[in-house]
């Protein structure tokens, strides 16, 4: 029988534990994964016990209290402290979300913290986004309209071609829906992912934009929109509450009205 191993330097093993000071009455433990590409090490696990009286009620505050007064190699990304840049995403407990919305009371027990799945990791929590956003580029995600504006005003649009962009436009990037979808797994290097569908179904449902067929034409592929199968993890993740599942279904609507299949 053909027996499979990991590599020695993929196996995750137990790393250091930090303990909270012995007047602390208010415990929470936090399992951090923790990986340097210099040291040569495998990755592993570290154990922080947090005194939550002398801490802020999210998670991004625990993560800083690690960075600031635990341990200051700790890397991770962060910067809005809102939900509305994307920066810290990570997964927590199982789940990609964004570490600045979610609320350590909200998590019962142990809280875990690994970086985004499927990415390759830089460094701790700080998974490289550089093929995500080449995808992202691919999709030109910007206005392309071929006719002049108006003299001295803006291309203007109803109220309600206007709302057909909400559930889109929020989009912060944050790249949670794409790793948390298992066609993108097995196919990111081809297929484009929830995220980057949704901004391409953007533009295309964007009144001022005149550039469909080209941007349809682009899509129009075995990999890049239709290994989606509809797994919903995408729309179950999104820290934003938005919808890319109906956003890849109706690119698919426009590719079959526009005969291209």
């Amino acid at each position: 029988m053909v027996e499979f191993t990991l590599p020695r330097n993929s196996v995750v093993k137990t790393g250091k534990t930090f303990k909270a000071d012995a007047s602390a009455r208010n415990i929470r433990l936090f399992e951090v994964y923790r990986w340097n590409p210099d040291t040569g090490d495998n990755p592993r696990i570290d154990r922080f016990e947090i005194d939550m009286d002398q801490c802020g009620t999210m998670v991004l505050d625990a993560i800083l209290k690690i960075k600031n007064e635990i341990d200051g190699t700790l890397t991770f990304r962060r910067s809005c402290r809102e939900g509305v840049c994307g920066s810290c995403a990570m997964n927590i407990n199982g789940k990609n979300t964004l570490a600045c919305t979610q609320a350590i009371a909200d998590y019962p027990g142990t809280i875990k913290i690994f970086p985004l799945p499927h990415m390759p990791v830089i460094k701790d929590l700080v998974a490289d986004m550089r093929h995500f956003f080449e995808q992202y580029a691919s999709i030109k995600p910007w206005l392309s309209n071929f006719t002049a504006p108006p003299a001295n005003a803006e291309r203007l649009q109803s109220r309600d071609d206007r709302a057909k962009l909400d559930g889109l436009y929020e989009c912060v990037l944050c790249a949670c829906c794409s790793t948390s979808c298992p066609s993108y797994w097995w196919n990111g290097d081809e297929y484009l992912g929830p995220a980057v569908l949704l901004q391409a179904y953007r533009w295309l449902a964007d009144s001022r934009d005149s550039n469909d067929d080209e941007r349809l034409d682009q899509l129009n592929d075995a990999f890049k929109l239709y290994r989606c199968h509809t797994i919903m993890n995408c729309t179950d993740t999104c820290p934003k509450g938005l919808n890319p599942a109906k956003a890849i279904a109706e690119i698919k609507k426009r590719m079959v009205a526009s005969d291209r299949q």
